[in-house]
């Protein structure tokens, strides 16, 4: 496990409440300004409130370096000499990352669309029609919203509570397992079987 992942895991499961709090609170006033604003505008007022915050301690410092007739650097010095770009073996790694998640999507998308498989394209036929619905109650605002505060509860909630949610997903993946295995035998016409792919 990465230090980043480390980091993430450390926010979304509150090992620090103060961190994540704060972490929590800010996305979330921001998600919730674009819901009542532009984007333009809730960029240009939080690039303000940064500058102005930034512009005060600035002059701040320098008020204390004329009064106590200190030479202190900059502020913000060490964040000014920090170099910021990406570098270019990172920006290819990158890139060739999402390629290949790109091309993973692409080719089982292509499979669920051409009902490569008739009860794995039914499966995808029927979350399709259920984002109808949520299309209709929700925008893709609010969904990322919702996605957000899950993100900071289900998993401290999972956390606390493994025992009984892993007894019942366990209980709901049977049952799925079981009715998809009985739809597959009543449709002939499901997977390749391994003498066709060999065949082949």
């Amino acid at each position: 496990m990465g230090p980043k992942r480390e980091k993430l895991e450390a926010l979304v499961y509150w090992r620090d409440p103060v961190s994540s709090g704060i972490v929590f609170g800010a996305t979330l006033v921001v998600l919730l300004s674009f819901a009542y604003m532009s984007l333009i505008s809730v960029i240009a007022y939080l690039a303000m409130f940064i500058q102005s915050a930034c512009i005060i301690l600035r002059l701040y410092k320098t008020a204390l370096q004329t009064v106590h007739k200190t030479t202190e650097s900059h502020p913000f010095q060490e964040y000014l000499d920090l170099d910021i770009r990406l570098p270019q073996e990172k920006a290819e790694e990158l890139s060739k990352l999402a390629v290949v998640h790109i091309n993973a999507v692409l080719v089982e998308l292509r499979r669920l669309l051409l009902a490569e498989d008739l009860v794995d394209s039914a499966k995808f036929f029927g979350i399709l029609w259920v984002l109808t619905y949520v299309g209709a109650l929700f925008n893709g605002l609010t969904l990322i919203i919702i996605g957000f505060v899950a993100l900071f509860t289900l998993p401290k909630v999972y956390e606390n509570n493994k025992t009984q949610i892993d007894q019942n997903i366990d209980v709901v993946r049977s049952k799925i397992a079981e009715l998809t295995n009985k739809v597959r035998a009543a449709i002939p016409i499901g997977k390749k079987s391994p003498e066709a792919k060999k065949k082949e």
